[in-house]
């Protein structure tokens, strides 16, 4: 495992190393907007990369695929099986399902990476990435790019992820638990179009390959102007990040666009009592709805 100094820093890392000037990134629809938009700042250099539905096969022309399990903040999930057919090197994006619930080198995945900033660190106070290779090859080539670029973790922010990960799956799984209860709840209300949550239904991808739980990461569509839910909520706080002990959400359109619908709101489920954070969407939901 080898960390960085934030989880851009270890996509930055990843990119470079294991892809280069002519070489095209199969990226899974709709992840991170960070990512899709490294990959667009890299084109300069001469690298490719194209979107594909995760949820199937990776295109022909893939010379590395890059999978997010699951997608951030679709929450899609990959059909594992499906790319590590593919010749091409296979890395995996499972900062919101973290290695408590799946562990894609177990599944033939070449690459995993975290934004360790989010669920591992999962206090927000820490700011690292982290990524594991299956091969030492690998290793040692991003190893040396990481020592090149300067995009080495702190002591710091290293003492304080092994302080969080002695709490990880205690985190994870309560997160799990909570978030699932929230979406089918959501899934009910008029106030909401859709819930988006592998949990639901479930996801017949993501039963195959998590065990434990779904994540605590969501998100929801609701009509109209977001900002009003936005601004309504008291337990649940109004901010970007995720992964972390205390609930927070946002609308994710004012930072991605018309990649996303304009009312959806990502919401990060942290370990408040469900029953609490149950109470704060209904308020604030009735809320935008009267105002």
């Amino acid at each position: 495992m080898l960390l960085f100094a934030s989880g851009a820093a270890a996509c930055t890392a990843a990119a470079l190393a294991l892809a280069g000037p002519g070489k095209t990134i199969a990226l899974a629809e709709g992840a991170y907007y960070g990512t899709s938009r490294l990959f667009a700042w890299l084109e300069r250099w001469g690298l490719r990369y194209a979107e594909f539905d995760q949820t199937g096969p990776p295109p022909e022309s893939a010379d590395l695929v890059w999978l997010e399990a699951p997608s951030n903040p679709y929450l899609t999930f990959p059909d594992l099986e499906a790319a590590v057919a593919h010749p091409a090197p296979v890395l995996v994006d499972a900062t919101a399902s973290t290695p408590v619930l799946f562990r894609p080198l177990e599944h033939g995945a070449d690459f995993v990476l975290h934004s360790a900033t989010k669920y591992l660190g999962g206090h927000h106070d820490v700011l690292l990435g982290a990524l594991a290779c299956r091969r030492e090859e690998d290793f040692e080539a991003v190893k040396e790019l990481r020592g090149l670029t300067g995009a080495i973790a702190s002591p710091d922010a290293a003492w304080l992820l092994l302080r969080s990960l002695k709490t990880l799956e205690v985190r994870v799984k309560r997160q799990s638990e909570t978030a699932l209860e929230l979406a089918w709840r959501l899934a009910g209300h008029p106030a909401i179009e859709r819930v988006r949550y592998p949990g639901l239904g479930p996801d017949p991808i993501a039963v195959r390959y998590m065990d434990g739980g779904f994540g605590g990461l969501l998100s929801f569509d609701v009509p109209g102007d977001p900002a009003g839910v936005e601004t309504s909520t008291k337990l649940i706080a109004n901010a970007t990040s995720l992964g972390g002990v205390d609930s927070v959400l946002e609308a994710r359109h004012r930072w991605e666009g018309d990649r996303v619908p304009r009312g959806l709101i990502r919401l990060s489920v942290g370990l408040e009592e469900v029953e609490a954070l149950w109470a704060d969407l209904e308020q604030a939901l009735a809320a935008s709805r009267s105002g």
